[in-house]
């Protein structure tokens, strides 16, 4: 579950990670006494407006502005409020913003020029341990970084039984080239970071930049939070911070209808019973010359109103051409299955305006076959992997 910006700051903050403080608002109203509260707060004069949207590259957009005073505020917020923010990370449409975060300004003036650094804390799968990625690039695309100059991208791993070790924040403040009250500081931001990704149970904490000011202190100037949902019932608080507009409507209804759904970009549509048959079927499709336009699994059951929510979730793609059914009677009978397709077929009518083919095997799936062939339904039947991929094939050339 992705969070937004400052809601990945408010839980850093309840860890001790230092953070450039804010405040979020809904409309340019809101924004301007947001800024007040913010001067009054912390002495800032100036204010960064940043678009509160799940994706990176806000400032390339327009989603990040500096502003110089309270009309400034007003305005900067009244245009980001509202628009469709396009960034390397939305599609070609935008995401919508609907609301701002109105934060402090911390790249004041002082003893010493401030510096940008990168900082993310993730699973390593090739090791099966949490590591640290950071860099001296900060405010830079990473994966660039990466790309040209991988010498200057570092990690650290963690040991699962031990955690953070001093030596190794004190490491990382070492490679970042960091002394005195800067080094201090860096070590404690780390070590908290690394307590606020394993208390929270996320998957991934993303801080770009991580900021040391002209007067030494570290702070957390964004923060891009994924949380993991299979342990979201142990941080009830923290589920609560969902964000629905943000997220496919499509598969927020397919979560509550009790369906596993990813929408893709394909043109067949695909309805399993289970994750790997559901794997296995997006590789057939694409070996019939077709695309996947969604995972679906509909778990053990597939009776009529499952499968007809499961049919009306895939329509709602335009680009879906043909609706590949794929179910192994295991839990359940194949002739149960098959009728509970035939009676959506004819609970949906006219809404089914493409081809189904479906592939039924396992018990009683003789029966189902028989079922299908007889409903009087437009409906393809099959029995093995080929042959089903052989008809969406024949139906995408059709």
């Amino acid at each position: 579950m992705n969070l937004h910006e400052y809601q990945g700051k408010e839980i850093l903050n309840s860890f001790g990670v230092k953070i450039q403080r804010g405040i979020v608002a809904s409309n340019h109203k809101e924004a301007v006494e947001a800024a007040k509260q913010l001067t009054a707060e912390t002495g800032t004069s100036w204010h960064v407006i940043k678009a509160q949207v799940h994706a990176g590259g806000r400032g390339k957009g327009g989603g990040v502005k500096l502003a110089k005073n309270l009309a400034e505020v007003e305005s900067i917020s009244n245009d980001i409020i509202g628009m469709m923010l396009v960034t390397p990370q939305t599609s070609a449409e935008g995401k919508k913003v609907n609301q701002v975060l109105v934060a402090e300004d911390v790249y004041y003036p002082g003893d010493s020029e401030p510096e940008e650094y990168y900082m993310s804390v993730l699973l390593n799968r090739s090791t099966g341990r949490n590591m640290i990625m950071y860099s001296t690039e900060g405010g830079m695309d990473i994966e660039t970084v990466a790309e040209e100059t991988p010498h200057l991208i570092f990690t650290e791993e963690i040991d699962p039984l031990l955690g953070i070790m001093p030596f190794q924040a004190r490491k990382i403040a070492f490679n970042l080239g960091l002394s005195g009250a800067a080094f201090k500081e860096m070590t404690k931001f780390v070590t908290n970071l690394y307590k606020a990704y394993i208390g929270s149970d996320s998957s991934m904490f993303e801080i770009n930049p991580v900021l040391k000011t002209s007067d030494n202190k570290i702070m957390a100037v964004d923060a891009k939070v994924s949380l993991d949902e299979n342990a979201l019932y142990r941080h009830r608080d923290y589920a609560a911070m969902r964000d629905l507009r943000e997220e496919n409507p499509i598969e927020v209804e397919a979560k509550a209808a009790g369906l596993n759904y990813v929408d893709l970009d394909g043109n067949v549509g695909c309805m399993v019973n289970g994750a790997g048959l559901a794997m296995g079927t997006m590789d057939l499709i694409k070996e019939s010359g077709g695309e996947p336009a969604n995972f679906l699994d509909v778990g053990g059951t597939a009776d009529a109103q499952r499968v007809e929510t499961a049919f009306g979730i895939i329509l709602k793609d335009p680009n879906v051409k043909a609706i590949l059914v794929n179910i192994f009677g295991g839990i359940v009978r194949c002739d149960r299955v098959a009728q509970g397709v035939v009676d959506a077929y004819k609970n949906m009518g006219d809404r089914i305006n493409v081809p189904i083919i479906c592939r039924l095997q396992g018990t009683n799936a003789k029966e189902a076959k028989e079922l299908i062939d007889n409903s009087g339904m437009k409906i393809i039947s099959a029995t093995e992997f080929q042959e089903a991929a052989d008809k969406v094939q024949e139906v995408l050339q059709a």
